[in-house]
């Protein structure tokens, strides 16, 4: 059994093309948001939330080959962030319509997110769902989602994202 299991380590990669932006456009509104590498190797997640059109949301995420994960309890990231309030997000499966979520804050240093993955609990489109939190079992995305209800430009640093 392995201690660690490294989901995405942005220093071991070349690029960001393996994430995709998923905004609020794609229900009308008018976020906007990046990613990209900046010069320590890190990637950067940022841009602006808009409530325009009824929006309020901008993501990133990453798809993965549905990975087993029953040996981990924990998600980790390692972000540094001016004071925000984020998501991170799994799927067990791409197809799912729902996702798992847990929030956390940025507090403008480097920090280590500790997340239970039993913690996690099942939304769709913003509404939790009457279903059991998250099994921990497979693992086929991750994302980090910004949406708090208020206009806001967001900017936040990720290293490294892992399980343990």
């Amino acid at each position: 059994m392995q201690s660690e299991l490294v989901i995405y380590d942005f220093a071991s990669r070349p690029d960001t093309g393996a994430w995709a932006i998923v905004n609020d456009v794609v229900m009308g509104g008018a976020s906007n948001a990046q990613i990209r590498k900046n010069q320590a190797g890190n990637g950067v997640f940022s841009g602006h939330v808009s409530l325009e059109n009824n929006g309020g949301f901008a993501s990133v995420r990453l798809r993965l080959s549905p990975v087993d994960i029953s040996d981990f309890s924990t998600i980790h990231l390692r972000v540094k962030g001016e004071p925000a309030r984020y998501q991170v997000r799994c799927k067990s499966n791409w197809g799912d319509p729902q996702s798992y979520v847990a929030y956390f804050e940025t507090n403008g240093t480097w920090q280590e997110v500790v997340i239970s993955l039993g913690s996690m609990y099942p939304t769709f489109r913003g509404n939790r769902l009457d279903m059991p939190d998250y099994s921990g079992e497979m693992l086929s995305e991750v994302a980090l989602l910004i949406g708090n209800k208020k206009e806001e430009d967001f900017k936040v640093e990720l290293e490294k994202i892992w399980l343990e």
